[in-house]
């Protein structure tokens, strides 16, 4: 087959010739249909620091959203047949860790990651676990379905395990509109949020932002203190009562923090190139904030809730808005230019080779 690997420990990946993977037991031979592009597949392309001190081996096939459809069943498989429509809970758990064996998959201590840890889906075929194959709806849009990793995401910060199960009523921040911000955004809605606010200093992001249903779309550069100042006014001067942190930008942090109301919550998603400070007296212990690391989807609560949030028709035509690009796969480095760039807000990878 045709997959796009990551060869050597450097910048890049090239399209090879392959051995077609086999399912073993208690696994399925995915044929992919749709894939994207994700912010993880920006850092090991570029190969920054993260991506330097986190692989573990080379070569590998990169890339982790999907949509596919089964084709064939390793032994013991019971869950799913063939010509099922899948997509990928790309953290695989050993089942065997404290966090696994307590319900909490999602932070497996000892989890593989597709397209980092294991070969990825920028192929023609992958090979998953049975658990971590997720059938969807057979008319559910192939395009869609590849990005319903990321719009876990989204939703997980929205939803931490513990939190109310709406927003009804609620104000939010979403620092950072990204892929995962925008969903955020268009998710809160749904869920009841009275108001909604946004910080983007990229322009097609920010008219995105709007688009998908943000109140109020600030520059944090260029409206720097008066973002706080305007967020406290409409909020009859109490904050906001849910923050979702998605930029992984020092100044954000500091802003989510600022902007929440006492008891409020905070959900952290964006990762951070270099250390970021903030004063915890003010900004958590006196304010009595409740603060979630976000990492993954709960498996597997989330892929429910995004179940049923899917359908909403108004969900699937936001989700088709984000998607501003549709490339073939051979063209995997154009892709990755214009995510990096940020010419682009999603981008759909056809599987054309």
């Amino acid at each position: 087959m045709q997959a796009f690997v990551k060869a050597t420990r450097g910048p890049g990946g090239e399209i090879r010739t392959v051995p077609d993977p086999s399912p073993g037991e208690g696994e399925v031979l995915v044929a992919v249909r749709a894939s994207s592009v994700c912010g993880t597949d920006i850092h090991l392309w570029q190969w920054n620091a993260w991506a330097q001190s986190r692989v573990r081996r080379v070569p590998f096939i990169l890339g982790h959203e999907l949509s596919g459809e089964v084709v064939r069943l390793g032994p013991g498989v019971k869950s799913l047949a063939v010509g099922d429509h899948v997509s990928a809970e790309t953290h695989i758990a050993d089942g065997t860790c404290v966090q696994c064996r307590t319900g909490r998959m999602h932070i497996c201590a000892h989890v593989e990651v597709l397209g980092v840890d294991r070969d990825g889906v920028f192929a023609e075929y992958v090979v998953l676990p049975e658990m971590n194959a997720w059938k969807n709806d057979p008319a559910l849009d192939p395009t869609l379905a590849s990005i319903q990793e990321p719009l876990g995401n989204a939703v997980h910060s929205l939803l931490p395990e513990g939190a109310p199960a709406d927003l009804a009523g609620a104000s939010v921040l979403v620092t950072g509109c990204g892929p995962i911000g925008l969903l955020a955004i268009v998710v809160a809605r749904l869920l009841g949020a009275r108001r909604v606010y946004a910080t983007e200093v990229n322009p097609l992001r920010s008219d995105l932002a709007r688009r998908m249903g943000a109140d109020r779309v600030f520059h944090p550069v260029e409206e720097g203190a008066g973002v706080l100042r305007t967020i406290r006014e409409e909020t009859d001067g109490h904050g906001v009562d849910v923050a979702v942190e998605m930029s992984g930008h020092p100044a954000s942090l500091r802003l989510a923090f600022d902007a929440l109301t006492p008891g409020g919550r905070v959900s952290l998603l964006g990762l951070y190139d270099s250390d970021a400070s903030l004063n915890f007296d003010d900004a958590i212990i006196f304010r009595a904030a409740r603060v979630y690391g976000i990492f993954g989807r709960r498996m597997f609560a989330t892929w429910y809730q995004v179940r049923g949030l899917l359908a909403r028709e108004e969900l699937r035509s936001k989700m088709a808005e984000i998607i501003t690009h549709r490339v073939p796969i051979r063209e995997l480095p154009r892709a990755m230019e214009l995510v990096a760039s940020q010419q682009a807000a999603k981008v759909s990878l056809e599987a054309k080779w």
